[in-house]
């Protein structure tokens, strides 16, 4: 028998294909059909692999994470793992941002989310932060590091420079913010992060 014209059917090139077409386009984007044509096979084959659709989006969610880096939790002084961390997290979420919704509501059952959790967590414990307090900052550093990931500050503002004249005079220059638009949203995450370790900090410090 001759070799198939196309590679046998994996999750990983499953997941990536589905990658592509959220990337693109968006969830609402990704259905059966329009995955089995991308990848040329039939419906029923991705199910050989995947139960459910939902499945397909749990293991895209979970390849994202794993490309956050954290290697750095419970090896540095913890408010520079945190601040190298959620570098690596944001960049990581801002690549794919049709994706910042799925993974904002949490871990679920993904192995690399939770592997993230308990790095998170561990770290903050090997540090001396009570366990409470450590539960709260990791839910507080994916709030903001999700947030800053899920939309552009800069481009939500209108190019039309007469839009503001009249009415809007502390805004005369917001039609200009979308062309620095990497320059605003990262310095505005870093200006956050900046503030949030040092708010922790300060805490600390205070720790009996």
């Amino acid at each position: 028998m001759g070799r198939p014209r196309q590679p046998l059917l994996s999750r990983e090139r499953i997941t990536a294909a589905a990658l592509r077409i959220v990337d693109a386009e968006g969830l609402p984007a990704l259905t059966t059909r329009r995955l089995a044509a991308d990848l040329g096979v039939s419906g029923p084959s991705l199910y050989n692999h995947f139960a459910t659709m939902d499945e397909i989006v749990d293991a895209m969610a979970d390849g994202v994470l794993d490309q956050v880096d954290i290697s750095m939790l419970g090896r540095d002084p913890w408010a520079e793992a945190l601040r190298a961390w959620a570098r690596s997290y944001r960049a990581a979420l801002a690549a794919h941002p049709h994706l910042v919704p799925v993974l904002a509501r949490g871990p679920g059952r993904r192995p690399a989310g939770l592997r993230l959790a308990n790095a998170v967590f561990g770290a903050l414990i090997q540090a001396g932060w009570p366990r409470a307090q450590a539960t709260r900052i990791g839910a507080l550093m994916r709030y903001f590091v999700t947030g800053s990931a899920l939309a552009s500050f800069a481009t939500g503002f209108p190019t039309d420079a007469s839009l503001y004249a009249a009415d809007y005079p502390h805004l005369a220059e917001a039609h200009l913010m979308a062309g620095h638009q990497r320059r605003i949203d990262e310095g505005a995450f870093e200006t956050g992060l900046t503030a949030l370790l040092d708010g922790l900090t300060t805490q600390y410090e205070r720790l009996p």
